[in-house]
């Protein structure tokens, strides 16, 4: 009998092909309600149900009532790696079960990873960081410098408050499209949350996508130095 955690139930949860589309349709750290899910995953209301609290018992999703609705969402930031790594690995995988479609261009160009920035975005400005000596990397995690510090502070960013999460600080999560690593963790969360704040960027709605303004354009380029739209990410 093989040792560790019981990983075929997990794989189960995830595998069935309505709960997959459940889930990724969270990834964009939005909560829904069961109706919203049911029609996300094609099925009727008291399928999703079914659905929907086997997810909860497994503890990738949590529920929270509100009034006379019932709002579902990723559980913690270990389910969202989970399924962004899948994704990796689905695009390595055969093409039949695909359903490309005008989101798909978007979804590489800037999108949330559950609170982080993914995509071109997400990795340009990890390269950023990166080459103004603001992160080093090692390993699977980002670090911040001296220089960065200061820098992130005069971004509006408080990083005793993010070193406070208990989570993960900043990871590098290799992008599902561009196959490049973007900063996850708090850090991730908290430069995407500046970014709304200052409105460089707006949520598309229902969709994991997003809108860079053109003050965003100008913010990222001025601040970063990210020049988005011109090419990929190298």
């Amino acid at each position: 009998m093989s040792e560790g955690p019981y990983i075929a139930e997990a794989g189960a949860l995830i595998g069935d092909p309505a709960r997959a589309n459940i889930l990724l349709s969270l990834m964009d750290g939005m909560a829904r309600t069961a109706t919203e899910l049911a029609y996300v995953a094609g099925v009727s209301p008291q399928t999703a149900s079914s659905h929907l609290a086997k997810l909860v018992e497994g503890k990738f999703l949590t529920m929270a009532r509100q009034g006379r609705h019932r709002y579902y969402r990723i559980a913690n930031p270990q389910v969202a790696e989970a399924i962004e790594g899948l994704s990796r690995i689905a695009g390595d995988g055969p093409t039949q079960h695909r359903r490309p479609g005008p989101r798909d261009e978007a979804m590489r160009h800037a999108r949330y990873c559950y609170d982080h920035f993914a995509g071109r975005l997400g990795v340009l400005l990890a390269n950023a960081l990166l080459a103004q000596g603001c992160l080093v990397r090692q390993g699977d995690n980002f670090f911040v410098t001296e220089s960065g510090e200061e820098a992130l502070a005069g971004f509006g960013i408080d990083l005793d408050a993010v070193r406070g999460h208990r989570r993960a600080f900043a990871r590098a999560c290799i992008d599902w499209s561009e196959r490049r690593p973007h900063v996850a963790g708090a850090l991730g969360a908290a430069l995407a949350a500046r970014c709304i704040e200052l409105g460089w960027v707006k949520r598309v709605r229902d969709s994991r996508t997003v809108e860079i303004t053109e003050a965003g354009r100008k913010g990222l380029r001025d601040t970063f130095g990210v020049l988005l739209g011109l090419k990929r990410a190298a």
